[in-house]
């Protein structure tokens, strides 16, 4: 089932998205009466045209967005950085979440914005110390994500909250997929049509289970949270104009411009 968040005349809505186009811009969602976060799935009867109406973030994060560092080797290396020996863990602020179609603005403060392409998961149960082998139990689903970057800002910092945490800097969609199997499909990325991340999820240095059970070792996860992979190799700068498409198998693209903010 994909899960799509959407609006029409600037009323967000929930619905069922039926479409073979990756960015959803043509097919039908079937709406539903709520959040299917907190409630079990109703449809209203209502169905419109994915062309009538604006996707936006399948989900806003309640608490938190959680992100996983140099989760893939090749991407750890491309940056001069060692493999850790744990999941590098960092947090996002849900005020940097956008939809897809939105604009990532580019910060004056930063002359090194990069794209990271990534497999996100959206949690649906609370969940506190969670074993390895629950980990499907409070799994809702996954999305497509964009962990925006400034380079210089995360390196100059020496930590990484500001250089991931302006607003725009998570772009999230097109949806929520509820029935996927993600422990090997391929994650891609292009800059204006040109190919530059191609990883799949089996080169994970730490898997599904391992991270989230790690993460819940230390704090609570929320309904609604959600958590970043990590990204393939093949990161780089984005100007703006430039166009990226984050591209998961079976899942979705999202499409994102670069903008100036006015």
């Amino acid at each position: 089932m994909r899960i799509a968040r959407f609006s029409v005349d600037d009323e967000p809505k929930y619905g069922v998205v039926e479409t073979d186009d990756p960015e959803g811009l043509v097919g039908t969602v079937a709406v539903l009466d709520s959040d299917p976060l907190y409630r079990p799935v109703q449809f209203t009867g209502e169905q419109l045209q994915l062309a009538d109406v604006r996707l936006l973030a399948p989900v806003i994060p309640r608490s938190k967005v959680v992100g996983v560092g140099r989760n893939y080797q090749a991407h750890a290396e491309e940056l001069g950085n060692e493999v850790q020996a744990e999941p590098l863990i960092f947090l996002k602020p849900n005020t940097s979440v956008i939809g897809p179609r939105d604009g990532i603005v580019y910060p004056e403060q930063t002359n090194n914005l990069h794209f990271e392409g990534e497999l996100a998961i959206v949690i649906g149960r609370i969940c506190r110390d969670l074993p390895k082998e629950r980990v499907h139990e409070v799994i809702f689903g996954y999305t497509v994500a964009n962990d925006v970057t400034a380079r210089d800002l995360q390196k100059t910092d020496g930590q990484w909250a500001r250089a991931k945490g302006y607003d725009t800097f998570c772009p999230l969609g097109p949806w929520i997929s509820t029935e996927l199997d993600v422990s090997d499909v391929r994650v891609t990325t292009t800059l204006n049509g040109e190919p530059k991340q191609d990883g799949r999820t089996s080169q994970f240095i730490f898997d599904i289970p391992e991270v989230l059970a790690y993460i819940t070792s230390f704090t609570t996860l929320l309904p609604g949270d959600v958590v970043l992979t990590g990204t393939p190799a093949g990161v780089g700068p984005m100007l703006p104009g430039d166009e990226v498409k984050i591209s998961i198998e079976g899942l979705g693209t999202l499409t994102n411009k670069v903008i100036v903010r006015d």
